[in-house]
């Protein structure tokens, strides 16, 4: 399955693009997603993967068994109130 992967802000300045085609098995969940993405982009990544959101099929996932969608946005933490 091809995974669309989009990045924005900080996530965009850890992989140094805004998005990017990935091919992952048709099993495969939002976990495999944040070990590729570690595994490809490092520390700057990492922190982006334990504080910031993913939006699965745009809506926001936590759960590292969900599934992938054919569309996963990758958001750094915000602030402001």
């Amino acid at each position: 399955m091809q995974v669309r992967v989009r990045y924005f802000a900080a996530a965009a300045d850890a992989s140094g693009r805004l998005d990017e085609e990935i091919e992952f098995s048709s099993e495969a969940t939002l976990s495999d997603l944040k070990s590729d993405l570690s595994r490809r982009y490092g520390a700057s990544m990492d922190k982006v993967i334990r504080s910031g959101s993913f939006l699965v099929g745009g809506v926001v996932r936590r759960d590292g068994n969900f599934p992938l969608s054919q569309t996963v946005d990758v958001l750094p933490p915000f602030a402001g109130g």
